[in-house]
């Protein structure tokens, strides 16, 4: 299941309309909730306004996910209540897709349940009333141009067109949790509730995400620590901290702005009414035991009760990262490629053509979709794929620390971060290796926590802590902020940006890479090059083709001049002009139909045609589903025929 729905469909034959709800409001109230003993929520409370976009944040465990539980029915609270619509759909994503032979359309297809009972329905619907009655609301709910949209949204999370039509079976877990947020998404639920949704994307998924849910029309909540998508997709912030709830307008920046002015408040409030209880408590104790002035000590008792207290600002620790100093930086530069060539097949490279230096001040982030070869291009600078052809040159003495997200599966289990660390240094004292545990992020009490029940984040410090643990030149960072909290990647930042060795980072964190590299590269079209615009300008120009439905993002890089391009691109287009005027006819095409259809509903849409003449409006309705069908054949074709000629223009 895709959906955790508010609601249950009918059977096909009784099947009523669902009518779409206008955002909704959320209304927690006095919600407490437990989880394996540990208390997480204790009466909190919290309202959210109609259209809200909340991003709901928080450290690590401090129970974001238990309340999404329970507002989806999942999880029972303690106490309090979840207020929503009586009709609202609420939609969160799957575990992920099923691996099953079905393809990914089709799957994404089926989410939508309303528009799969009603086109199940019309295939076997005799009576002229209820097929007439069947169209109209898949004209109201846009069912033809369903397999456009969904094709969009997969088009936008990495899915080309060939993608899309094979099973599910064929990716891995990770590309199927894609799957299943673009189901939830095609589906556009009332509420629509997204737990950490970037972790399985690239950073080109994730800003097509970002300006997805700014645009979506709905109620939206999204657990993240990514700063980037809580500042320019969400218009409030719910802060879940001290087991209580705190609702804040606007994006993340202003929320830490607002809550350290509310901080600097409390504690100003704490200092004043600290010291009036003192002056009260000071007078009760001189004069308690003195009858003249017993009188006037029980009154100020009375008023220091009245008074209350005034709670101190807690604030959360956040172990800083530490990498360790190179020892002896070699020459600049570190690694020098010409015409290198990678792949893990021979005959077959990933990546050809490479013609770069690293220099060992550089601080580079590797842009470009997952599968076109950043992971490979990392292992190949590490020494861990050799050149298929080429040369590529390291400097003498080179030391390099790698991660990956994939190696967290690589940590002892049973083992604690003591133990692993003992075994890089099996001479050293118990207070040193402890000392280099504690210099990886790692509080004390963690120290002898077994791998397997340290939380993702503590895994993720651990296993930096051994990638970068001899001291490395350069250092290479794969997807190193899925697990961290937004407190925990600042402490990132301020290792990386206090480490004097060179950088190379592949992240889907945009905030992370703007504020500690000073290169962008691209992977792209079976090679790497430079890219000389800023992030901005990557942003733009993934959101710009997400917005156009273009199946891959092509971005030219050094190639040549604008003149050689624009005739270059000249000479692609008269090669391929029948094949551009196929989609213009196809174009005029769906335009036509589009004109019949909306003609055909207006007849359709008056009752007095199924009274005075029911045989005719029998044929309408054939006549619509037939130009209702040719339409989605059309498409269909214009999408395949774009595609190919869009492809073509790239190549």
């Amino acid at each position: 299941m895709f959906l955790v729905d508010h609601f249950l469909l009918c059977a096909p034959l009784a099947f009523a309309p669902i009518i779409r709800q206008n955002p909704v409001m959320i209304t927690i109230t006095d919600v407490s909730a437990r989880i394996a003993g540990r208390l997480l929520l204790d009466h909190a409370s919290v309202s959210l306004p109609t259209g809200t976009k909340a991003g709901l944040v928080g450290r690590n465990g401090a129970g974001k996910s238990t309340l999404f539980r329970i507002i989806t029915g999942d999880l029972g609270a303690e106490t309090g209540s979840v207020s929503i619509p009586k009709n609202a759909r609420m939609g969160q994503v799957a575990q992920e897709a099923p691996a099953t032979e079905e393809s990914l359309i089709d799957i994404v297809l089926a989410a939508d349940k309303e528009r799969a009972a009603l086109m199940l329905e019309s295939e076997t619907a005799t009576d002229p009333g209820r097929i007439a009655d069947i169209q109209m609301r898949l004209v109201d709910i846009d069912a033809h141009s369903a397999e456009a949209r969904a094709s969009s949204i997969l088009a936008g999370l990495g899915f080309d067109q060939d993608a899309q039509l094979r099973p599910a079976s064929s990716f891995s877990g990770g590309w199927r949790m894609r799957v299943a947020l673009a189901s939830v998404l095609f589906a556009e639920p009332d509420l629509l509730l997204l737990d950490e949704p970037t972790n399985y994307l690239d950073l080109e998924g994730t800003l097509w995400l970002e300006d997805y849910i700014r645009r979506y029309p709905y109620t939206v909540i999204i657990i993240s620590h990514d700063r980037d998508l809580l500042n320019n997709a969400v218009n409030s912030i719910v802060h879940l901290d001290q087991k209580k709830l705190t609702f804040y307008r606007g994006g993340y920046d202003q929320f830490e702005r607002q809550k350290a002015e509310a901080d600097e408040l409390q504690t100003k409030a704490k200092a004043k009414n600290d010291a009036a209880r003192k002056h009260l408590q000071s007078f009760i104790d001189r004069f308690k035991a003195k009858a003249s002035k017993a009188k006037q000590a029980q009154s100020r008792v009375k008023a220091l009760e009245r008074m209350g207290t005034v709670s101190s600002v807690i604030e959360d620790h956040v172990q800083p990262i530490t990498f360790p100093e190179p020892e002896k930086q070699p020459a600049s530069p570190i690694v020098a490629i010409n015409g290198g060539a990678v792949g893990y097949e021979p005959g077959k490279p990933i990546l050809k053509g490479l013609n770069l230096r690293i220099d060992n001040d550089d601080r580079i982030a590797l842009l470009g979709s997952n599968g076109n070869g950043k992971s490979t291009f990392a292992k190949f600078i590490s020494g861990r794929l050799a050149p298929e052809s080429g040369d590529l040159r390291l400097a003498p003495s080179l030391k390099i620390g790698f991660f990956a997200q994939h190696q967290l599966d690589d940590l002892v289990p049973e083992e604690n971060p003591v133990e692993h660390v003992r075994k890089l240094m099996p001479q050293a004292p118990e207070a040193k290796v402890r000392a280099r545990v504690a210099q990886m992020g790692l509080a004390t009490e963690k120290m002898a926590t077994p791998a397997k029940d340290l939380s993702g984040g503590e895994k993720a410090r651990l296993l930096m802590g051994l990638a970068a643990f001899h001291a490395p030149n350069l250092l290479i960072l794969d997807e190193p902020t899925n697990h961290l909290d937004i407190d925990s990647r600042r402490a990132l930042i301020e290792a990386l940006n206090d480490y004097d060795g060179a950088v190379i980072l592949i992240s889907h964190d945009r905030h992370l890479i703007e504020a500690t590299v000073d290169r962008l590269w691209l992977v792209n079209n079976g090679t790497v090059t430079t890219f000389e615009g800023d992030m901005d300008e990557y942003r733009d120009l993934i959101v710009s083709a997400g917005k156009k439905k273009e199946e891959k993002v092509e971005i030219v890089v050094d190639g040549g001049t604008k003149a050689e391009q624009r005739k270059a691109n000249a000479e692609k287009r008269a090669s391929l002009a029948p094949l551009k005027k196929k989609i213009n006819d196809l174009e005029a095409l769906t335009a036509k139909l589009e004109k019949l259809i909306q003609a055909l509903d207006k007849e359709l849409g008056d009752p007095a045609l199924y009274e005075k003449a029911p045989a005719k409006a029998a044929l309408k309705v054939k006549e619509r589903g037939e130009a209702a069908s040719k339409l989605a054949d059309a498409e269909e074709q214009w999408l395949l025929l774009s595609s190919e000629y869009e492809e073509a223009m790239a190549s």
